[in-house]
């Protein structure tokens, strides 16, 4: 690891005591705090007595690259030729050999209802909330029953601003002995001036990214597309009803994200014995985003990888699929499916489409909004975490029109990949 500038938010951070019982950092995007976090922990583990503790994100996979490898600067980096990737009866975590001890850093998925049972019968000295407000509540809940009996208790979490109503403002942050501290792109030492006024004039365009993601306020999503969605009522743990067909989507990019769904129509029968109502199952994705990871692949490389995802879910659902629905624009990616034996057909991007006052995109827009508030599109979480939703429910978030009412181009793949399903759903099953 290289020298690192702190800000001196970052070092005042690093450097408090360790006298509440919750620390959270919150704020914008590229505004340092999870740095800042990843040493502020660092400085705990070389403290504390006790021995077992707990990173926690929306999935393995992404309490490890937030917090573990952190982007050069998490735990393995921090304390390098000090520490190792293990695994016992309790997981996977990183050893780290302190002059006070042996810690053991497990990490784990917690945005599941059933994410409780990867702690059940632990005892923890602390625990780390990435992006706290994707977590599952029962899941935050039990963390901090997990840890009654260290002789040091701590907890750090972190998250983007939140819209103000989000229970875990009441019911986390309110009941703790919590410090709080707010984060906004001034408070990152590494963006330089340029940077910050490009960030703020992409921003700027839309109110409420200005608000949440420059100026890190909590503010109510008025302006996101989908502000309809659910977490509890439109998010399954397992597919209600009988299969009728599995189909898959797509969109595609090299430094943009290129995003695979898998979806499963089921149908189950109305109350009144007298026909079915139809559901649309988003149960499994693969996505990669050059930009985001830093490594851009070749179009012939996510086709092997696309080729494993599809054969994945035909295991694990012991279905066959009907149809791989690819966005019009990525000619390349469809010529490379067909060269791993997958046959693709262009995806409906709603081009021509014509509805009431709604044309073009307006009209995909609309299905979807339609089957959020149905409660008939539904996210299933999927067996593999490898495989979830987290990048869906970020999106969607964060998918937000413009001051003259256009969906910003932004924060859409995901988004472009599930409009393609409601299309296909409407046009077979709902007769729009």
């Amino acid at each position: 690891m290289g020298k690192i500038k702190f800000s001196d938010k970052q070092l005042k951070i690093i450097r408090a005591p360790f006298d509440h019982t919750l620390e959270v950092n919150e704020g914008t995007p590229r505004s340092g705090k999870t740095t800042a976090g990843h040493f502020r922990y660092a400085e705990f583990l070389t403290m504390t007595p006790d021995g077992n503790h707990l990173v926690t994100a929306y999935n393995q996979e992404q309490a490890f690259r937030l917090f573990i490898d952190g982007d050069g600067t998490g735990l393995m980096h921090i304390f390098s030729g000090l520490s190792e990737i293990r695994h016992d009866e309790h997981g996977d975590h990183l050893l780290v050999h302190t002059p006070n001890g042996d810690k053991r850093v497990y990490y784990k998925g917690g945005a599941k209802s059933n994410s409780v049972g990867a702690i059940t019968g632990m005892s923890l000295g602390s625990v780390v909330f990435c992006e706290i407000n994707l977590l599952h509540m029962d899941m935050i809940q039990e963390c901090f029953r997990r840890t009654f009996a260290a002789k040091m208790r701590y907890h750090l979490a972190d998250l983007n601003p939140p819209a103000p109503n989000d229970p875990v403002i009441s019911d986390v942050f309110d009941v703790q002995n919590t410090r709080w501290t707010h984060w906004d792109v001034n408070d990152n030492p590494i963006l330089t001036e340029e940077r910050k006024q490009e960030l703020h004039d992409t921003l700027i365009k839309n109110p409420y990214l200005y608000h949440r993601d420059w100026l890190g306020e909590r503010v109510l999503p008025e302006g996101v597309i989908y502000g309809m969605f659910d977490m509890h009522e439109n998010v399954k743990e397992t597919l209600i009803g009988d299969p009728v067909e599995m189909f898959f989507t797509g969109d595609a990019g090299q430094g943009d994200a290129t995003t695979i769904a898998c979806w499963i129509v089921a149908q189950v029968p109305n109350e009144n014995g007298r026909g079915f109502m139809t559901y649309l199952n988003r149960v499994a994705n693969f996505y990669h985003s050059g930009n985001e990871t830093g490594q851009v692949k070749a179009m012939s490389t996510y086709a092997r990888e696309i080729k494993v995802f599809v054969d994945w879910c035909h295991k694990t659902f012991n279905l066959f699929y009907n149809n791989v629905f690819i966005d019009p624009a990525a000619r390349s990616l469809r010529e490379e499916l067909r060269l791993v034996g997958i046959e693709t057909y262009k995806a409906d991007n709603n081009a021509h489409d014509i509805k009431g006052s709604a044309k073009g995109l307006e009209v995909g827009i609309e299905r979807m909004q339609s089957l959020i508030s149905e409660r008939r599109f539904l996210l299933v979480n999927p067996p593999d975490s490898k495989y979830d939703h987290y990048h869906f429910i970020k999106e969607i978030g964060l998918y937000v029109r413009d001051d003259n009412g256009k969906p910003v181009d932004k924060n859409n793949h995901a988004m472009d990949e599930a409009r393609y399903a409601c299309n296909y759903f409407y046009r077979h099953y709902v007769g729009i």
